[in-house]
């Protein structure tokens, strides 16, 4: 049966940003398709955890900087150790700074792209060496943006680190594919979280975004669980190196 291919029972996944908002979502849309989790974040994973094992799965919450490359290791480790292997790894942790280009600071850039790529980048490697060595595949999921597509505004490094997240994407679905690992990211549209909280309080800025999103609305967490959880999934395994949007309609406009 087909929705037998959507089923998650028996994996183990890793949910990087998974303390609130849209990491916690994914993280427990996996679950309740049957996933175990791996919650990471720098931030208190506790209610996610509790949410999780409310589903009847487990959750292991891993604090974790990954804009040091050390933590690639200690997440691997923890979670193998403690969930049996690594199935799928969701890079969802980011962050997001905004000022003028000419006033755009050197701090502001470093830290958007140590999170937002070199971060990725690190954790996938250190996750694919761990699943090429089980020798049963797996599934990695980015979370892009619409700036993997736009340029936006007042965003530079956020810009160039999701289209990077893109660029990424297809080349570990390239490299991976002959390994039964499949590489696809979600590009969210504009979610009402704590990133676009300064959209939102802004008048005229949330109504231009408003007029422009078909739907008519900001998206919710919960607009990612399906998405995340066929992407994780057996009934995506023909389906590499894509960056799928979720957006309401914003890139059609």
């Amino acid at each position: 049966m087909i929705l037998d291919k959507f089923k998650l029972d028996g994996k183990a996944a890793i949910v990087t940003g998974a303390a609130r908002g849209l990491g916690q979502a994914m993280a427990l849309g996996l679950a309740e398709a049957g996933a175990d989790i791996a919650a990471v974040d720098v931030l208190d994973t506790a209610d996610t955890e509790a949410q999780v094992e409310k589903l009847g799965r487990r959750c292991i919450g891993i604090n974790a900087d990954l804009m040091k490359k050390e933590a690639a290791d200690v997440v691997v480790e923890a979670t193998v150790k403690k969930l049996g292997g690594i199935d799928i790894l969701f890079n969802n942790a980011g962050i997001i700074r905004r000022a003028p280009f000419t006033d755009f600071t050197e701090k502001d850039w470093d830290d958007v792209m140590n999170l937002n790529i070199r971060g990725v980048f690190f954790l996938s490697q250190a996750v694919v060496k761990q699943m090429i060595a089980q020798r049963r595949g797996g599934k990695i999921i980015n979370t892009a943006s619409m700036l993997s597509f736009q340029g936006g505004i007042l965003v530079p490094s956020y810009t160039a680190s999701k289209s990077a997240v893109m660029g990424l994407t297809r080349l570990m679905a390239c490299e991976l594919a002959k390994h039964n690992i499949n590489t696809n990211a979600i590009a969210p549209g504009y979610m009402a979280t704590d990133n676009t909280k300064a959209l939102r309080e802004d008048v005229a800025r949330n109504k231009a975004i408003l007029d422009r999103i078909p739907a008519g609305r900001w998206g919710t967490p919960d607009d990612l669980k399906g998405v995340a959880v066929f992407l994780a999934s057996a009934a995506s395994d023909y389906m590499n190196g894509y960056t799928v949007a979720v957006d309401g309609g914003w890139l059609a406009r």
